[in-house]
């Protein structure tokens, strides 16, 4: 009791905590004015660095004050929101956000996680092996977007920021306290508007959709060349780290050899029309990524006896063989369909598959995304590339139907055209 009563007789007096409550929400009020004041009627974003102080220096920031935010998700919203497409697909859209990002100078929110299709991420399904169960399903559906790019690398390019990171929560809470000038939530709005109209390039953050379709269509031209900013090349080249260094050990150990990306599970979709006849969106597909085609195509771009690293999507283990078995010679190959004038002696190459290494590679993959971007650095590091479809004119490819979806069903060609294969 003794503790209590000296305690109620130094309590202050109910008119000094008036006072002092009263002094603390004058204080308050008046800090708010200064800040709205400096805000309003202060320097514009570009040339001051009052809000780079609020939002705070980072390492990922690059000194760069407005953001560009597509969602937490890559092709989304979209068609593709509930099922996921596969990564070529998805880098089409990310190619996409960042060419604007870096047309409208702006930091560019990257999604801190990329959707895995289940149909791309069976275990096996990349590269050739007898072992490995083809029905094993990973159970991951997602997989964090750094695991698969460099955030710095692309920086140098095109500044990002990952959404879960502390500064795109400093730049939401900034944002919120700037009012109309902190956040503008636009769709349907060309880039080119974006950056002329003095009404948005001074916002902080532009939350921005530009097709309800999915974000590529907003890049959907891409035969205008002149409008292309990044490459194709441009984020294989972003992979991460410790994906690079593994593609690097893997190259180092092939020595000199060539590689080839032979697609056809996804591509050799076929369904039958009215007659029950089957029909293809690629005719040739299916006959030129057979090995006895393969072996005339490539025949005078990678001589005989030399490696061959093969990345592909077939799912029938040992289905590219024949090409490591010697041929007789020209007969042979005539009685499958190849023309005479393309072989004269013998053809044999020595194959390799992501499978060799899995010594490398099984302590590091978790998901065959991270696979394929291997595979792609080892391809790109080739002396001699050649790909399933031709990306450029000057592309070296397997078939000469066009990659583009037609969306013309046909019914598949065997037969050889013409005098070669």
């Amino acid at each position: 009791m003794a503790i209590y009563s000296k305690t109620h007789k130094n309590k202050p007096k109910p008119r000094s905590s008036i006072l002092i409550l009263t002094a603390s929400i004058a204080i308050i009020v008046l800090l708010y004015l200064l800040s709205s004041l400096i805000f309003t009627n202060g320097p514009s974003f570009s040339g001051s660095n009052n809000l780079e102080n609020i939002v705070g220096k980072s390492k990922n920031h690059h000194g760069r004050e407005r953001y560009l935010y597509w969602g937490n998700r890559i092709d989304c919203p979209g068609k593709h929101c509930g099922s996921c497409e596969g990564l070529g697909h998805q880098e089409s859209s990310l190619r996409c956000a960042l060419e604007e990002a870096m047309f409208l100078q702006r930091t560019f929110v990257l999604p801190s996680r990329m959707c895995i299709n289940p149909i791309h991420n069976k275990k096996g399904i990349l590269h050739q092996s007898n072992n490995a169960s083809l029905e094993e399903m990973w159970s991951a559906s997602s997989c964090p977007m750094d695991s698969l790019y460099d955030m710095d690398i692309i920086s140098n390019s095109i500044p990002v920021i990952l959404d879960n990171s502390k500064t795109w929560y400093q730049v939401l809470a900034t944002s919120m306290k700037l009012g109309a000038r902190g956040v503008a939530h636009l769709e349907g709005v060309s880039r080119i508007e974006l950056k002329e109209t003095s009404r948005y390039s001074n916002i902080l953050l532009i939350n921005r959709t530009a097709s309800p379709l999915s974000w590529f269509m907003e890049c959907k031209d891409r035969n205008n060349r002149s409008a292309i900013m990044l490459p194709y090349s441009f984020l294989p080249s972003m992979a991460a780290k410790k994906l690079r260094d593994t593609a690097e050990k893997i190259k180092s150990l092939l020595g000199d050899y060539d590689a080839m990306h032979v697609r056809r599970g996804d591509k050799l979709k076929t369904r039958k029309d009215r007659f029950g006849v089957d029909r293809v969106l690629h005719p040739h597909l299916d006959r030129d990524t057979r090995p006895e085609f393969i072996i005339c195509r490539i025949a005078t771009w990678v001589p005989h006896g030399r490696t061959l690293f093969i990345a592909s999507n077939e799912r029938t283990p040992g289905f590219f063989s024949p090409l490591s078995v010697s041929y007789a010679g020209c007969e042979e190959l005539v009685s499958i369909g190849c023309g005479v004038s393309v072989i004269s002696q013998t053809g044999k190459y020595k194959l390799a598959y992501a499978s060799n290494f899995s010594t490398i590679l099984d302590p590091l993959i978790e998901n065959n995304y991270q696979l394929f971007m291997i595979e792609r650095l080892i391809v790109m590091g080739a002396r001699t590339v050649i790909r399933t479809f031709k990306e450029d004119d000057t592309d070296l490819s397997l078939t000469d139907d066009p990659k583009k979806n037609t969306k013309a069903w046909q019914i598949p060609v065997y037969t050889k055209d013409g005098p070669g294969c």
